[in-house]
């Protein structure tokens, strides 16, 4: 006889999130990505750092972990957040996966800008999203692309990035499978 399999709602193993943010650029801003000041002319308009990266990754984690989105955790009509390190909106990205019950298993990103090259920046990009998530950096791409002059991206008046993840449910969070009559039932 077959097993019988009891759902326990939708506490699905592996979940699958996308951020996605854009921000105008402007003389007199830094440019902040992933963690790292970019040498260039330009900067994003933000409340924040305006570290796109940062906040696509943070908005593709919360939207996996169905925790709602970058606005409502870090609103920017707070001043708390007014020039503040996008880091630390991974850090707390992070702390409410691990109340939740979930972990990172990998991230894919892409930055778009058309200028500066950001090639020699992509390897501490890597190390700085993964420190501050608690992971490896071999769980952390990032790639970037220009505009190929298109839009505004690529006439150089934007930078957008783009985020996908993977987490999933801890072990923990599973109970084991039920015996009964020589009969195992995953609860």
């Amino acid at each position: 006889m077959a097993e019988k399999k009891v759902s326990t709602g939708s506490r699905c193993a592996h979940r699958i999130g996308f951020g996605n943010d854009v921000h105008r650029l402007v003389p007199g801003r830094k440019l902040i990505l992933g963690g790292i000041h970019v040498p260039f002319e330009q900067g994003p308009v933000g409340h924040s750092d305006g570290d796109a990266l940062a906040h696509a990754v943070c908005d593709a984690l919360l939207g996996a972990a169905a925790l709602g989105d970058i606005g409502r955790h870090f609103p920017d009509t707070s001043p708390e957040w007014h020039n503040a390190s996008s880091l630390m909106f991974l850090r707390r990205a992070q702390e409410l996966l691990d109340a939740a019950g979930f972990r990172v298993v990998n991230i894919d990103s892409t930055i778009s800008l058309e200028r500066p090259k950001l090639a020699p920046f992509i390897p501490l990009m890597r190390e700085k999203i993964a420190e501050a998530l608690g992971i490896l950096p071999d769980q952390v791409s990032v790639k970037a692309k220009t505009g190929e002059k298109v839009d505004a991206v690529g006439e150089g008046q934007a930078i957008r990035a783009d985020a996908i993840v993977l987490i999933e449910l801890l072990a923990v969070a599973f109970p084991p499978p039920e015996r009964r009559g020589g009969r195992t039932y995953s609860v």
